[in-house]
């Protein structure tokens, strides 16, 4: 393989690595924004897993149950929020930020309580990882003009919760549209009172909602802590609960172009990461801060550009009540 090759590739591959949060994050806000809860805690309930997996898995030895623990603790979030919005009608958004800022406090005072690593938790031993994972054949492949550069650099090579999150997009397109508790789940975020008229609780579905959201958002905060890094980290997610909530409305809450989105944000943060301390022939040296803020540059003009466009479900951030 050719020596040009290996940029683009290293380039793409680390676009899958930072991409693979983004994108159960954000199909994670499909499934309660589809039922009509906006998720602005999507932050909030990845950082909660980043911390919970982290914890057990290093006080257990063991990569399967930081995940579970994880989806827990991710779960036993979108049950608060679901308490908060779904029981009490209280603000959608109020709610979310509000657990954002409380989980972003409470992570690092837990970490520094019990570990007393100054509100970080590592995770030391191997098997309370998720390692990257070689795929068949891959040294065969690798003499491969071309195809085996792209099997064994950019295929091979991930930890196992790269390929679930891949695995995840065609997995929620069939649950959301070719199941019966999709068509329940899109009509109670269209038009809950005739999902109410038809015998069907919405606050259920609503909650059923948000519970496979926590559980899937809680994978994607175990994947920054046990998987992509060896701990955790005060405010780790840095703002990837958002980036993923702006994908979804990029995508238009759809599964496939929402990873597309996610695809795109994850490209831009990996190509800063690349142009920090480069110096780019005819320009210079770009100071760090303004190639650090290029994914939120890029996630902002795009809303700007495509939001009005986006046709969200009609009842989200809608209270139901039955005696409207």
């Amino acid at each position: 393989m050719s020596e040009w090759w290996i940029p683009a590739l290293l380039l793409l591959d680390s676009t899958l690595r930072l991409a693979a949060p983004l994108v159960l994050a954000a199909l994670a806000g499909l499934f309660s924004e589809r039922a009509g809860v906006v998720n602005i805690a999507l932050e909030g309930k990845m950082l909660g897993g980043a911390f919970a997996a982290a914890a057990v898995a290093e006080l257990s030895g063991n990569a399967w149950a930081g995940l579970l623990a994880a989806m827990l603790f991710g779960t036993g979030l979108a049950l608060v929020h679901g308490f908060a919005t779904i029981t009490h009608r209280g603000d959608q958004v109020v709610s979310g930020m509000a657990l954002n800022i409380l989980v972003a406090g409470l992570g690092p005072v837990l970490a520094n309580a019990w570990f007393q690593q100054a509100g970080r938790i590592p995770v030391s031993a191997d098997e309370a990882r998720f390692t990257p994972i070689d795929l068949p054949f891959v040294e065969a492949m690798r003499s491969v003009p071309i195809v085996g550069g792209l099997y064994g650099e950019l295929i091979s090579g991930h930890n196992l919760l790269v390929y679930l999150a891949a695995l995840a997009v065609p997995l929620t397109w069939w649950v959301v549209w070719k199941t019966r508790f999709g068509l329940r789940l899109r009509a109670v975020g269209e038009n809950p009172a005739a999902v109410d008229t038809a015998g069907i609780s919405v606050p259920w579905m609503r909650y059923r909602a948000l519970m496979v959201s926590g559980a899937v958002c809680g994978i994607a905060g175990a994947y920054l802590s046990i998987a992509q890094n060896a701990g955790y980290l005060r405010d780790m997610s840095a703002g990837k609960g958002y980036l993923a909530l702006a994908a979804l409305i990029f995508g238009k809450w759809r599964p496939g172009p929402t990873m597309l989105a996610c695809l795109l944000f994850a490209f831009t943060d990996a190509l800063q990461i690349r142009l920090q301390g480069n110096a780019i022939p005819g320009i210079g040296q770009i100071p760090s801060q303004f190639v650090q803020a290029i994914p939120y540059v890029v996630t902002v003009l795009l809303l700007a550009g495509f939001v009005g466009k986006a046709v969200a479900p009609k009842a989200i951030g809608v209270p139901y009540a039955k005696d409207r």
